[in-house]
């Protein structure tokens, strides 16, 4: 079992994307912070203090993730830029133990009970659903803050959006149904598209609630859809490089820990292989996918923070709202579909957020 206790850096990060990382004024993009912190019920935040105005003891924050760090940097940075605007600084106003499975989820249940153990002020387990599970295995008491792509009260998470009772809160995305929208600009992309296919991790929490999104986005654009699976990196160049290119297939990937850790080999393989895969993040789009559609991951890291921010003040998990972040993101490689031979259709590109080339 590592101990590490190293963590990110202590100041607060830039984040690129956020509205404070784009290099405009500083007071301004202070006050904007002001403005989001209102919104969820938090406020610039003053040193933690004791009733009598001795500085407290520095709370203690476990951040348990089924992944690897350095795929993670972004987001990680994204969540420690939250938090740092609920006025949490690592090394100052609050400890951060990392504790990363490297892909290995049979760790995740003894990490988690030795962050209980320790024991933590609040686990965090943004973007591992992994996690999130384990953790609320290990502890009922201790508050977790998660940040999930799918509905948490479908999940058995919380009981509501607005009260999630128990020792769980955290971020999502917007709860529409993108995964038939996905389908639908492949359809506009790739009119003649024939060969349909799905990839999921068996082995993650979310695989049962992404077979039946994809089912059911399949049944309403009348398509016949594949569903693949792989649990490691062997298992998913094993079944990538099973498909056949011509003609052209098409592959949409699950958001799941494991393939956004190894989303740079997923690009290599279905560049290698012909594939048009779509995804949920422009994360993959940049690593080589042809288009992403789905939530500003980004941004529900960062509101994760914020609501950490808020637990670690004392508020109840339970009766913090789950908050939502609900920016969506089209984003489409030239470089990719000028590979496969694709030409993309001027709307198409019109309605796209960023286009890579």
């Amino acid at each position: 079992m590592s101990t590490d206790l190293d963590g990110l850096p202590g100041d607060p990060v830039s984040v690129q994307g956020a509205p404070w990382a784009t290099g405009g004024a500083r007071q301004g993009s202070r006050l904007g912070r002001r403005a989001v912190l209102g919104l969820l019920g938090g406020g610039m935040a003053a040193p933690l203090l004791s009733p009598v105005g001795a500085r407290a003891a520095v709370p203690v924050l476990g951040f348990l993730h089924s992944a690897s760090r350095e795929p993670n940097e972004a987001r990680v940075a994204a969540y420690l830029q939250g938090l740092a605007d609920a006025g949490f600084v690592d090394g100052r106003t609050v400890t951060i133990l990392y504790r990363w499975a490297d892909g290995q989820g049979d760790r995740l249940a003894a990490m988690a009970e030795e962050l209980v153990r320790l024991p933590v002020t609040v686990i965090a387990t943004p973007g591992s659903a992994a996690a999130t599970f384990a953790a609320r295995a290990a502890t009922t008491t201790i508050p977790i803050v998660f940040a999930t792509g799918l509905d948490p009260v479908s999940l058995g998470l919380v009981s509501s959006l607005a009260r999630p009772g128990g020792n769980l809160t955290g971020a999502n995305t917007l709860n529409v149904d993108t995964t038939t929208k996905r389908f639908s600009l492949i359809r506009e992309l790739m009119p003649t598209a024939s060969r349909f296919y799905a990839l999921c991790n068996p082995t993650s929490p979310l695989a049962d609630a992404f077979r039946r999104e994809v089912a059911a986005a399949a049944a309403s654009q009348g398509l016949s859809v594949t569903m693949l699976q792989a649990s490691s990196e062997a298992e998913i160049e094993t079944v990538l490089a099973g498909l056949q290119p011509q003609p052209v297939p098409v592959l949409l990937v699950s958001s799941d820990a494991l393939f956004y850790a190894r989303r740079r080999q997923i690009g290599r393989l279905v560049a290698r292989h012909g594939v048009a895969a779509i995804y949920d993040n422009r994360d993959y789009a940049e690593a080589g996918g042809l288009i992403s559609y789905g939530a500003d991951w980004i941004s529900t890291m960062r509101l994760a923070g914020m609501v950490t921010g808020r637990v670690l003040r004392g508020e109840a998990p339970g009766e913090i709202s789950v908050v939502q972040s609900t920016a969506l993101h089209l984003v489409i490689n030239l470089t990719v579909a000028r590979a496969l031979g694709l030409e993309i259709p001027p709307l198409v590109l019109a309605r796209a957020d960023e286009v890579i080339e």
